[in-house]
């Protein structure tokens, strides 16, 4: 524990307060958990950053922004955890205060918070990615968009190919709240189409910056 203070001691203040707001919601996710059977396989990665990422920063620091955009992702990802996904109520929170929905105004007939994540996944990816890769990697600015990229799509990939080897080993239903897929067989690369879209978007800005 005394290691574990210096640690995280170690950290800028505003650092400290995005791991530990992180941890917050993480915490919040889990009161009155309405798909307990998926939580555990939504919020393991979330967990396992917020152990690891202390010791992670101190051995490779990143910038309070490159960290504020890891949060921020994680954030979008813990709050889909908790409703699976597919049932997050955007729709009701909207109505609630405009009285009408998302799916109303746009004609949507599935819940998209799923593509909205993938999209964030990627925009998100690019300033932490890219810093690793110049501070680390020792590359140049077209080597690190290039470095991000290459991260945003074979992380996308590699993540819908473990969906489908979950959809193999888990019970039914579990595997079908887990994917998400809501009956749309090209499901898996929309999701992939979202994270690069988003790099793409975002990396002109961060070259400038």
């Amino acid at each position: 524990m005394y290691v574990a203070a210096l640690v995280i001691a170690a950290l800028s203040k505003l650092q400290r307060w995005l791991l530990g707001g992180l941890l917050a919601l993480l915490l919040l996710a889990q009161i009155a958990q309405p798909y307990p059977e998926v939580a555990l396989l939504q919020h393991i990665p979330t967990l396992a950053f917020l152990i690891a990422a202390p010791w992670i920063l101190r051995r490779w620091p990143l910038s309070t922004a490159a960290l504020a955009c890891i949060v921020a992702f994680l954030a979008l990802h813990t709050l889909g955890g908790r409703y699976a996904y597919s049932n997050v109520p955007y729709d009701d929170w909207l109505q609630a205060l405009t009285g009408t929905t998302l799916s109303e105004l746009f004609g949507w007939t599935r819940n998209h918070y799923d593509r909205l994540v993938h999209f964030a996944f990627g925009a998100l990816s690019v300033v932490p990615v890219a810093e690793v890769a110049r501070r680390w990697g020792g590359m140049g600015p077209r080597g690190a968009a290039v470095a991000v990229l290459g991260w945003v799509l074979a992380i996308s990939c590699l993540y819908e190919i473990f969906e489908w080897l979950l959809t193999i080993v888990a019970a039914g239903e579990t595997a079908d709240r887990y994917n998400g897929q809501q009956g749309d067989i090209w499901d898996a690369q929309k999701d992939m189409a979202f994270a690069t879209l988003g790099a793409i978007l975002v990396l002109p800005f961060a070259g400038r910056r």
